[in-house]
Formats: C-alpha cells, sequence, structure tokens
C-alpha cells in the first residue's frame, strides 16, 4: 500500500509543478512589425527587457504556408513576431523602437531591398493596438523629422508564418556578413542621419528625458486660469461652456503642458 502511495505521489508531482508554473506564468501579448529585410528587424527587439522572442516570418498574404521561394508570389511580407511581457514593456514602447529602425516614407520598400515584400507595416492584434499605432503614427509625421509624409501601413494581423530556420537569428548565425549587408544597403547610415544620438536610446531612457515640467510660475505664465486649475489642481471645466464643446476636428489631443498624447478623434 505504502509503494502504490509514493508511486502515486511521484506521478501526481510534474502535474502540480506545471499547473503551479502556468498559473505564474506572465501574461504575453505578441506585436508584428514589417520594416524590409526581416533579418534586420530582429536585432532591435531581441535586446529590450520584456521580450521573450523574435521570429522571422511571413504574413499579410493570401497564400498557405509561403517559403522563401514563393512567400512574394502569395502576397506576402517579410515581418517578425515580437512576443512580449506587457507588464515591462508596453506597445507604444514597442512602436517606438520599431520606427527608429526603418524609412517609414518609403512605399516601395526598405533601403536596397525593393518591391512590396519590403514594404514598411504595423499589423495590429486588436482595436487597441491599431488605436496606438494610429497615434503614434500621426505624432511621428509631427516631429518634423521627415520631409515627406509617413506612409507605413497599418494593417489587421492575419496568419503569421515563420520563416526557415537559417532565416531565425541570422545576425548571431553570420554576423559578419549581416553587418556588411545592413552597411552596403544604406540603413544604418539613414537612420543615423534622421535620428542622430537619439537612435540608440531605449524607450524607457525616452520616456524619461522627454519632458521636465515647468515651475509652478512658468505654467501660470503660459497657462489660462482654467487651464492651470484643470490640468494642476484638479479642478473641473464647466460642462458646455469650454472651447471643446463643439469641436470635432480630427486628429491628436495631448496634454497642454508635457504635449503627451491623450486620445485619438476617433476614439471621442
Amino acid at each position: 500500500m505504502l509503494e502504490k502511495t509514493l508511486l502515486i505521489s511521484i506521478l501526481l508531482l510534474p502535474l502540480l509543478v506545471t499547473h503551479v508554473d502556468a498559473a505564474n506564468a506572465p501574461r504575453l501579448e505578441k506585436a508584428i512589425f514589417a520594416g524590409g529585410c526581416f533579418w534586420c528587424m530582429t536585432p532591435p527587439f531581441e535586446k529590450l527587457n520584456g521580450v521573450h522572442e523574435v521570429v522571422s516570418g511571413y504574413t499579410g498574404g493570401t497564400g498557405p504556408n509561403p517559403t522563401y521561394e514563393n512567400y512574394t508570389e502569395k502576397g506576402h511580407i517579410e515581418a517578425v513576431q515580437v512576443t512580449y511581457d506587457p507588464s515591462k514593456i508596453s506597445y507604444p514602447e514597442l512602436l517606438d523602437v520599431f520606427w527608429r529602425q526603418i524609412d517609414p516614407t518609403d512605399p516601395g520598400g526598405q533601403f536596397c531591398d525593393r518591391g512590396p515584400q519590403y514594404r514598411s507595416a504595423i499589423f495590429h492584434e486588436n482595436a487597441e493596438q491599431k488605436r496606438l499605432a494610429e497615434i503614434s503614427k500621426e505624432a511621428l509625421g509631427k516631429t518634423g523629422r521627415y520631409q515627406k509624409p509617413i506612409v507605413t501601413e497599418l494593417i489587421k494581423a492575419s496568419q503569421f508564418y515563420k520563416a526557415e530556420d537559417y532565416h531565425q537569428d541570422y545576425h548571431k548565425k553570420n554576423p559578419i556578413r549581416y553587418k556588411f549587408y545592413r552597411s552596403s544597403c544604406g540603413r544604418d547610415q539613414y537612420l543615423d542621419k534622421i535620428w542622430g544620438k537619439d537612435r540608440g536610446k531605449i524607450p524607457s531612457e525616452n520616456a524619461k528625458n522627454a519632458f521636465v515640467k515647468p515651475s509652478k510660475d512658468e505654467l501660470k505664465k503660459r497657462l489660462t486660469p482654467m487651464q492651470y486649475k484643470v490640468t494642476q489642481e484638479n479642478g473641473t471645466e464647466p460642462p458646455f461652456n469650454n472651447e471643446y464643446a463643439d469641436n470635432h476636428k480630427p486628429g491628436i489631443y495631448v496634454d497642454v503642458v508635457s504635449g503627451e498624447p491623450l486620445f485619438s478623434s476617433l476614439d471621442k
């Protein structure tokens, strides 16, 4: 009887351990980005705290089971699927990293890789990702970094197909060829020109350094009495008697003090 009890306990132990691990596992989400050759899109996301995995693959087309030899014929785009822990890194932070890897003004491909299979795109998994991507895209266009309009597409996510094993972590398997490819393709030179020293900043550093709140005296000079009361003293505007009561202009609405995006007119 004792032997049977011990045997049952040993058999049940892995099940109990698995259950505990699953219960404590972080809630992971996925984000899909296309920015030209997927070799170049993997490293920037892999090094981020909170990112669990980055997979190179094909998506956006209609033909099933694409391969490197036929994915263009099936209408797919080279992309990366990022699996991340939203408690450690947010989707807007991933978007911030994405924009720093591409030329969002090029509709015909990316750098030396030409054709629709290399165009830039954000594949949103749900309505919230779409909303955040729209806000991020519009905010980027207002930075003045680009002389041309932002043409990166926002596309509803569909089936993502993992690329062949030799494409995964190509920068680690073939570091010399990878570095030569990036340089000869002009990607690094372009990104350095557009972003300069900001190119290598991680999202948390950007958020920390982006805004220094002015003093109370300075804010009182810049803001109307009502703006100051609402933003600094938790006041409330009178209903139907303010400058935005009948406003229906499209765009991104931002904090009057920090300039931080608050919501899109699409949500109003």
